[in-house]
């Protein structure tokens, strides 16, 4: 792997770049993520694989966070490069077409009301795949917490989902994988939340809150930080659940997460659902 400049190219290792591309995404710097893998010379068809999923996946969190819309192609783009097939891609196209089918008419929409249930079907089936075909059990783990989401936020089977982030958990505390496990933590605390458990809730959010600080996820930390403001203006702290707010609406705008500050932005008017938002943003 090599990496272009204006004074020619510069060797660089693989691991190290992948890993600088990760973080910046975690960052919320997609913009300079993506222009460091168009940087990218590689060696082979293996590198430009990687490159492609990579892009894939800096992509679909920027679309999520920024609202922007350029997912699906870098997506099928990474198909292309693997033409035998590759979980990891086809994990990208599952998180992308679960959060397509979230937004109804422009907004979130919990539950299977006007969406198509032929959709749905096939996605939760997909999820079914990927979780039996895993390669290892973080991955494992990772479809199992997707196969929680969806039957959460699109089957409205709260109860069922339940099991689904439990094993999610599991396989991110033993992998480790720290993201994993506060992808966990975050929706078994939401169950908590909406049950009334607001010691439980406050237990698992504050540890999902430090593991993705951790981990460097800019814009997931403060998406964990809005939910903590909602379970404060639900244990009676309106001054700190808003004083809380406001700072995550400063930080947002300021790393261009805007979908994340407009749901801060509305919780501030009032306007936002006492539950904690159905969303992927690890």
């Amino acid at each position: 792997m090599t990496l272009e400049s204006n004074n020619g190219t510069t060797p660089v290792s693989s691991d190290e770049f992948f890993a600088a591309v990760r973080e910046l995404r975690l960052a919320g710097r997609w913009e300079r993520a993506l222009r460091l893998l168009e940087a990218a010379v590689p060696d082979g068809p293996a590198a430009h694989a990687r490159i492609a999923r990579a892009a894939a996946e800096v992509a679909l969190e920027q679309d999520w966070f920024a609202g922007t819309d350029t997912a699906a192609e870098r997506i099928t783009d990474a198909e292309k490069a693997f033409p035998d097939g590759d979980w990891d891609v086809a994990f990208l196209r599952l998180r992308h077409t679960y959060g397509r089918l979230l937004l109804v008419d422009g907004s979130l929409l919990r539950g299977p009301d006007g969406k198509d249930p032929e959709s749905l079907d096939a996605l939760l089936r997909r999820a079914r795949e990927l979780h039996d075909d895993a390669p290892d059990e973080v991955r494992r783990g990772w479809a199992a917490h997707y196969l929680g989401l969806i039957t959460d936020n699109h089957f409205a089977d709260a109860a069922s989902a339940t099991a689904h982030y439990a094993a999610a958990l599991r396989a991110g505390e033993s992998g480790p994988d720290d993201l994993l496990a506060r992808e966990a933590l975050r929706h078994l605390g939401g169950q908590d939340h909406d049950a009334g458990a607001y010691d439980r809730a406050l237990d698992r959010w504050r540890r999902a809150t430090a593991l993705g600080a951790g981990q460097g996820t800019v814009p997931g930390t403060l998406s964990q930080h809005l939910v903590l403001a909602v379970l404060a203006r639900d244990t009676g702290d309106e001054a700190g659940a808003r004083a809380l707010a406001t700072e995550i609406v400063r930080w947002a705008e300021a790393i261009g997460a805007t979908r994340l500050a407009a749901q801060a932005t509305g919780f501030l008017a009032e306007a936002a659902p006492t539950t904690p938002p159905a969303e992927d943003d690890n």
